[in-house]
């Protein structure tokens, strides 16, 4: 990443989020709420909390200080109680680890497809940095409706039109997704896909855009999440991401419904559908 696109971005990075940190947050105390100008902390109590100048901090919010030590960095991720992905990301923005320095591939190792074709009641696929989809076992594609918009993730959920309704909450999926996505781009900056979706993302989606500016980043975790399907109705179900090994990069994502609930009975179902179509 080139010098002066670094220190914009650990600039911009920082301002973003000590607007999300609120004096009571920090326990600065109720004097300090009175008569504040900006949404979250000032730059000096940022300093203060993290134990370097203001002088100092203000030139690493205006990208004239692009160096920070670790010690400085681990002090201002504590000061502005990021968590270890959001770190993690303040580091390679600073330069400070390394990022991934090989393009992550395309190609799915064959024995992977094979494991996630083993799994008929678990939809379970596999993305790459970029969050295009890679590979699809049948019950992820019965799911999904054989993605009919695109085989990227972020198109899906803020390009497809029938995504705001499929997804029951559509916003915590779009938020989690932007922030998912910004973690892999920390990863891999100058990886030209990455780079190409974030390109016609922020110019296709305005609401990508918003929170791509807010400077959230998180990997993916174990969650929940809810699915409107138009055949077989409200699906609830829990969601597992795993980091490829043999791929570094690349990500599967397994679904899966509780034992004797109706989301159980609902994929269930859906597998049924999707076998007679197919006979």
């Amino acid at each position: 990443m080139p010098e002066s696109r670094q220190g914009d971005d650990l600039g911009a990075f920082l301002r973003a989020r000590r607007a999300q940190v609120t004096p009571d947050d920090v326990g600065l105390g109720p004097h300090s709420r009175r008569r504040r100008r900006v949404p979250g902390l000032r730059r000096e109590e940022v300093a203060l909390l993290a134990g370097v100048s203001p002088d100092y901090y203000g030139r690493l919010e205006q990208g004239r200080e692009r160096h920070p030590s670790a010690e400085v960095l681990a002090s201002l991720a504590t000061a502005l109680q990021l968590t270890d992905d959001a770190r993690g990301h303040l580091f390679r923005l600073a330069g400070a680890a390394l990022a991934v320095v090989t393009p992550s591939s395309s190609v799915v190792d064959p024995a992977l497809v094979t494991l996630m074709a083993a799994w008929p009641n678990s939809p379970a696929l596999i993305y790459d940095l970029a969050y295009d989809v890679l590979a699809t076992n049948e019950m992820a594609d019965a799911l999904f409706g054989g993605w009919p918009h695109s085989h990227n993730l972020l198109e899906v959920v803020f390009c497809d039109p029938l995504a705001r309704s499929f997804y029951v909450d559509w916003a915590e999926v779009a938020a989690d997704a932007v922030a998912g996505f910004r973690f892999n781009h920390g990863r891999q900056p100058t990886d030209p896909r990455v780079r190409a979706v974030l390109s016609q993302m922020l110019a296709d989606s305005a609401e990508f855009a918003a929170l791509w500016h807010g400077h959230d980043v998180r990997g993916k975790s174990l969650q929940q999440k809810r699915f409107q399907h138009a055949d077989v109705g409200r699906i609830t179900l829990t969601m597992q991401a795993f980091d490829v090994r043999s791929n570094p990069g690349q990500e599967l994502v397994v679904y899966h419904a509780e034992p004797g609930s109706p989301s159980f009975d609902a994929l269930r179902l859906l597998g049924s559908l999707t076998a007679s179509i197919g006979e």
